[in-house]
């Protein structure tokens, strides 16, 4: 065997990757140029849309992704027209917000205090939710069944101590009373004389009539800073119940568009496939 086939033999593995390479960039230029977002999406993670679209894996496939990702920006540009225009129609409730080229951030609702919801990866088809507000929303449905709302806890307890705090306002003169009873009590403890264990007995009842005094004091002091704290507490039922109003616009919307919570993470569990069908489906 002479030298050149050697040579030949032992370098063609690699022009065989580096053929492969320049193929798939060729593809993706092909695709990029024809508008083909399906053929784009095929191209940008293979081994994805060959497992959940083609319905088959290939352990050899090549993963050519590094040699494309300085341009994942203007490819999620690219792919985001339709794509957003797409998410619209599922999630007539969702607001779409470029942020840098390619990058979106989107709201629940239109309505006054809407909330930034989460972020969309335009290249994996993923609308990636803020985790505190979708538990918030979760939750919201599987209370349902306890007839409660998200913050409903939160609010019966503050609506329990603004309760117990208008009673130390109203109390405020039994307080005086009672303090000026056992005031008194002291006086005339301290004032007598007796026996031995006559003055063990009255030792043992100043100390709980003082010990009884500190504590009604303890409460005049809460008391006088009653009204400040109902005024804060109204003001956080106010806010807990604002956002139960608009965690309620979320569920119907929910309810509205997809018939249940189960329904709607089932369909966002299944966005990349249905997506890529609606694709192939335009294309036929």
């Amino acid at each position: 065997m002479s030298n050149a086939n050697i040579n030949l033999t032992e370098t063609q593995p690699l022009v065989n990757k580096v053929t492969s390479k320049i193929d798939f960039l060729q593809q993706l230029q092909r695709a990029i140029e024809a508008h083909d977002d399906r053929q784009v999406y095929a191209l940008v993670d293979q081994q994805r849309y060959n497992h959940e679209i083609r319905k088959k894996d290939d352990e050899k496939q090549l993963d050519n992704t590094a040699l494309i990702s300085d341009v994942f920006p203007e490819l999620s540009s690219f792919l985001s027209t339709k794509l957003v225009e797409y998410l619209h129609s599922v999630y007539p409730f969702f607001y779409f917000e470029e942020t840098p080229e390619g990058q979106y951030q989107f709201y629940f609702g239109n309505w006054w205090g809407r909330r930034l919801f989460g972020t969309l990866d335009v290249l994996n088809v993923k609308l990636v939710f803020d985790d505190e507000e979708y538990k918030k929303v979760a939750t919201a449905f599987a209370l349902e069944g306890e007839h409660k709302r998200y913050n409903s806890d939160q609010i019966d307890e503050l609506s329990q101590e603004n309760d117990r705090l208008q009673q130390l306002i109203d109390e405020q003169d039994k307080r005086d009373q009672r303090k000026a009873e056992i005031r008194t009590k002291i006086r005339q403890l301290s004032q007598e004389k007796g026996m031995f264990f006559g003055g063990t007995k009255q030792r043992d009842e100043k100390q709980r009539l003082n010990a009884e005094l500190s504590h009604i004091t303890a409460l005049d002091e809460e008391a006088d800073n009653a009204y400040d704290m109902i005024k804060q507490n109204n003001e956080k039922v106010l806010a807990l119940s604002k956002e139960d109003t608009l965690i309620g616009y979320e569920k119907q919307s929910i309810v509205d568009q997809f018939g249940s919570f189960k329904n709607f993470e089932q369909r966002n569990n299944s966005l990349y496939r249905d997506y890529i069908a609606q694709l192939i489906a335009a294309q036929n």
